[in-house]
Formats: structure tokens, sequence, C-alpha cells
């Protein structure tokens, strides 16, 4: 199978597990369903915390079932980095809907080529109706870039999750920014 390929399929894959998981989660009717497209002041910080304690127990059982064949690395947001977010965009005049800025509590990433990430990017809008994306956007600001692809499976229930693609020469300048700027409840 060739990268361009792989990718799809780790895309695909994460979109599929994003969906499964949150349909066991909310649809179960075990786990109360907020409308994340509200601000913050309508979703209590207990439904996120909650959302976030799950997934962190469980994201391998789902992982372990997945078919992908590229190398990626994967985290669970922490609580203390959530706190900071709710504090950095409930502080803030302009108010913006929870799943905008909240879209990145299970997260993953993959190390490309500057060619083959120009190439997902040409892929990417046929992707987003093929595979039900979220939506995506190149991040270039601050010593800082990368291609961020996220999934909510067009739920507004749903919390985001994210996958960051960036590029191999990038690494070092962006593990960097995100221990300066991304880390700051440390």
């Amino acid at each position: 199978m060739d990268k361009i390929s792989q990718i799809k399929q780790l895309v695909s894959e994460i979109n599929r597990l994003h969906r499964a998981f949150s349909n066991d989660y909310f649809e179960t009717g075990k786990i109360d369903k907020i409308n994340l497209s509200r601000t913050i002041k309508h979703v209590p910080a207990r439904h996120i915390y909650q959302y976030r304690l799950t997934l962190h127990e469980c994201v391998n059982d789902y992982l372990m079932t997945a078919d992908i064949d590229i190398k990626y690395f994967y985290r669970v947001k922490t609580r203390e980095s959530i706190d900071d977010k709710i504090e950095r965009f409930s502080s803030r005049e302009d108010q913006y809907p929870v799943n905008n800025w909240l879209n990145d509590i299970f997260g993953a990433r993959i190390i490309l080529t500057a060619d083959e990430i120009a190439s997902v990017m040409d892929l990417l809008d046929d992707w987003q109706d093929e595979l039900n994306l979220k939506n995506w956007y190149l991040r270039d600001k601050e010593g800082y870039r990368g291609l961020h692809i996220y999934f909510k499976n067009k739920n507004n229930f749903y919390f985001p999750w994210e996958l960051q693609i960036w590029d191999a020469k990038d690494l070092q300048s962006n593990i960097q920014n995100h221990e300066k700027f991304k880390r700051n409840f440390m």
C-alpha cells in the first residue's frame, strides 16, 4: 500500500473509531447529550471531564480494532490542559461554540514529508465529503506548522477529535512551540 493510501486509511479509521466511541458513549442513554455547538456557559465542565476520563480509560480498546498500516502517535488531553482551555476561552469577549475550540480531547499525529503533505492537502476536499470529516486547515503561526484534520461525524453532541500532520522538517520547532504555548498549565 502506498503512503497516501495509508494516510487515507488512517483518516478513515480515526473517523470510524470516533463514530464508534461516540455512539457507544452518547447513544446508549447512559450519558446526557449536551449540544456542543453552544458556548461554555451551557456545557458543564463535569460533562467534559466525564468524557475525557471515559475516553482515556478505553481508547486503547477501540484503537486495537483499527486497521492502520502507518505509524502514528496519540494522546488524550489532560484535565489540566482542558481546564486551561476552558479558562482561556471562557474569558474571551467573543464566545465560541465548545466544539470549535475543545476539538482535540483525542489527538493523533503523524510525521510526513512536505511532498506527502501537499498530496494529502490536494485530496482533503474529496476526503472531507467521502469520509464525513468536520473540517481541516493548515496552521502556520508563531513557528508552529501543521495540517489539522477534525472528526465529529456531523453531530453537535460528539466532541471532535483531531489528527495533526507535521512535516518532518518542522518536528523540533513544533515540539518547542507546543512546550512554549500549549503547556501553560504546567
